[in-house]
C-alpha cells in the first residue's frame, strides 16, 4: 500500500483558545499516525473535504506554505525510501522526518566503527581499520571533510598518494575496501545519499595484484623442521612453523588460543577464529609430540604464546601481536640462512600445507590452492564436507 501524507484540523481537541491543532497524517498499511503542525486554527475556517484553509482564513498565506513545506519533507523521504528499496511504517518514517540523522563527518565515522569494534572483541579489524584511518590523516590533513567530498577524483588522487608512498598494490586495495565499508555504512545511515557513491567508478578490483608465491617445496619444508639451533626461541618458531604445517595450515591466532579441550579422541577440533568454522583433524605424531614438549600445568594453553594471566580480549591481542612479531622475525632470519625462496613467516606454513597436499594428488575438493585467500570460505565448506577418513588419508601425505 502506499503511503499517502496530508494536513487535517483535528476538531476533537480544542485549545484554551477555541482553536484545534492542524496535524500531518501519514497512512502507510492501514496504519496512521499524527504529529503536530505546530499551529492551530478554528475549525470554522478549516475546509474539512479539502483537509485546506478556507478563503477567509487568518494568515492562509502562511498556513498554506507551511503545510506544502511539511509535505514536501515526507514526500521526499518516502520517495528516496522507495528508490532504496527500503520498506518503512508510518511511524519510521515520521521519526525519520522529525529526527533527521546528524551529518556525520568521514572521521567522526571512522572512529565511531572503531570504537564499536572494539567493544565488539574484534581486535584485529579494528586495528585495520585505525591504519587506513591515520593513512587518510596524513594524506588529507585532516577528516572534517564529508562523504560527498570523497568522490572519484579524491578517490584517484588518494591512490596516487599512496603509489608516491611505495606501498604495495594489495595494501592499497585493503585500504580502499575499508573506505568502501565506511561509505557503505554512512549509507545506510542516511548520512549521504546513495547517488553520491563513488564506488561505481572507481573500481577497486583493478587494484588487485596476484600475491607473491608464499608456498614452499616438500623438501625445504624438511630443512626448516631439520634446522639445528640451541636458541630456544628460534626452536620455538621452527616449531610453530611445523606444527601450522602438519596440522591444516592452521593459522598462528588459531594456535595461540588451544587448550587441552581442543583435543578430542586424538584429534584436533576447534572453531577457526576467522571463519568461525568447526575444524576437525587427526593429530600427527610430530604434533602430540610438540604439545608434550610445551605442556606446563601451570599453563592452560597447549603452547607459551598466551598465559592464565592474560584475561582481557585487548591483552590477549597485545600478546599475540608481539609474539607472532617475535616468531616471524626469527623465521625469516632461518629462511636467509637456508636460502629458501620466499620470505619465511608463518603463513608460509599454511599455503605449503595446501600446496604439498595438492602435488601429492589429493583432490582440490578436499584442499585448494587458494586456501587463505577470497576462497577461503569455500574452501572450508569443502573440508567439512567430508568424513574423518578421507582426511586422514590426505593428512599422510605431509612428511
Amino acid at each position: 500500500m502506499n503511503a499517502t501524507v496530508n494536513v487535517i484540523c483535528y476538531k476533537s481537541k480544542v485549545l484554551k483558545n477555541n482553536e484545534s491543532p492542524l496535524m500531518v497524517r501519514v497512512c502507510k498499511d492501514r496504519k496512521r499516525k499524527y504529529i503536530s503542525l505546530g499551529i492551530s486554527v478554528n475549525p470554522a475556517y478549516w475546509d474539512f473535504n479539502r483537509n485546506a484553509p478556507k478563503p477567509q482564513c487568518p494568515n492562509k498565506e502562511y498556513i498554506d506554505s507551511l503545510i506544502a513545506q511539511k509535505v514536501q519533507e515526507y514526500s521526499a523521504q518516502i520517495i528516496e525510501l522507495k528508490s532504496m528499496s527500503r520498506d518503512f511504517t508510518a511511524t519510521s518514517l515520521v521519526e525519520k522526518v522529525s529526527k533527521p540523522n546528524k551529518v556525520k563527518t568521514v572521521g567522526e565515522v571512522f572512529v565511531e566503527q572503531m570504537n564499536l569494534l572494539k567493544q565488539a572483541q574484534k581486535l584485529s579489524y579494528m586495528l585495520s581499520i585505525q591504519q587506513t584511518y591515520n593513512s587518510l590523516l596524513e594524506f588529507n590533513k585532516h577528516l572534517n571533510i564529508y562523504f560527498v567530498d570523497i568522490d572519484v577524483s579524491w578517490l584517484k588522487r588518494y591512490e596516487a598518494w599512496l603509489r608516491k608512498q611505495g606501498l604495495a598494490s594489495n595494501t592499497i586495495k585493503g585500504k580502499f575496501v575499508d573506505i568502501r565499508t565506511m561509505y557503505n555504512i554512512a549509507i545506510d545511515e542516511n548520512i549521504v545519499k546513495v547517488e553520491h557513491y563513488p564506488f561505481r567508478k572507481f573500481k577497486i578490483a583493478k587494484l588487485q595484484q596476484e600475491t607473491a608465491k608464499r608456498a614452499i617445496s616438500k623438501e625445504d619444508i624438511s630443512r626448516i623442521i631439520e634446522y639445528k639451533t640451541d636458541n630456544p626461541l628460534v626452536q620455538f618458531a621452527i616449531d610453530i612453523f611445523t606444527f601450522s604445517y602438519i596440522m591444516g595450515g592452521i593459522n598462528f591466532v588459531d594456535i595461540s588460543t588451544l587448550t587441552k579441550e581442543n583435543m578430542m579422541d586424538n584429534r584436533l577440533v576447534y572453531i577457526r577464529h576467522k571463519t568461525k568454522k568447526l575444524i576437525q583433524l587427526p593429530l600427527q605424531d610430530k604434533a602430540i609430540e610438540l604439545i608434550e614438549k610445551y605442556h606446563d600445568d601451570g599453563n592452560p594453553y597447549l603452547f607459551p604464546i598466551l598465559k592464565a594471566y592474560h584475561k582481557t580480549e585487548q591483552q590477549k591481542f597485545n600478546r599475540v601481536h608481539k609474539i607472532i612479531s617475535n616468531v616471524n622475525n626469527r623465521l625469516k632470519k632461518i629462511g636467509k640462512d637456508l636460502e629458501i625462496p620466499v620470505t619465511l613467516t608463518t603463513y608460509v606454513a599454511r599455503h605449503s600445507h595446501a600446496t604439498v597436499l595438492k602435488k601429492a594428488g589429493v583432490a582440490t575438493s578436499i584442499i585448494s590452492e587458494s586456501l587463505g585467500h577470497s576462497s577461503e570460505k569455500i574452501t572450508q565448506v569443502y573440508l567439512d564436507s567430508f568424513g574423518n577418513e578421507q582426511m586422514d588419508e590426505a593428512m599422510k601425505n605431509l612428511l
